[in-house]
């Protein structure tokens, strides 16, 4: 397996690996995937990566920012997806590893992820890789009607914003 940068050819393997995700019922808010054009609008293009092996994506990573405001430029959101067949494998692990050295180099002091509680597998791997737990913002969205809490994480920069 290797990690490696994301190009738009990968699109149709990156989405079926998102659209696995949420068909969990824990990975997300959306509920279906958005065109390449919309997601590549959305994500910063300096950390956006697949993990791979033998020619098939087996899961990505990428950030997006959080607020359009200038102050917050170096924050970012993670999306991290690892694919059905890939799961507990260190799919997940391998590139969230790659994602924080890719963040610090594109200047980023601090990444964060809201995790839906029922996702242990996610908030293992956040937790491994020295995100720590900010809090619980309770029924802060709806998903297919039913309220929904997310499970706050970051990871600081000891190299990036630290003077």
């Amino acid at each position: 397996m290797k990690v490696r940068r994301m190009y738009q050819t990968d699109w149709e393997q990156v989405s079926r690996i998102y659209e696995e995700g949420m068909a969990t019922g824990f990975a997300t808010f959306e509920t279906t995937a958005p065109t390449y054009e919309a997601w590549d609008k959305a994500h910063i293009e300096s950390c956006r990566l697949v993990a791979e092996e033998n020619g098939t994506v087996l899961g990505w990573a990428a950030l997006s920012p959080v607020s359009g405001r200038c102050v917050y430029g170096g924050v970012g959101e993670v999306s991290v997806y690892v694919g059905a067949e890939s799961r507990g494998k260190g799919v997940g692990k391998a590139l969230m590893e790659r994602l924080i050295l890719e963040s610090e180099e594109a200047g980023f002091w601090t990444i964060q992820s809201g995790i839906f509680p029922e996702n242990k597998s996610s908030i293992q791997l956040h937790e491994n890789v020295g995100f720590r737990y900010i809090g619980r913002r309770e029924r802060v969205g709806k998903l297919h009607g039913v309220w929904k809490d997310n499970l706050l994480f970051e990871k600081r920069s000891a190299k990036v914003g630290v003077s």
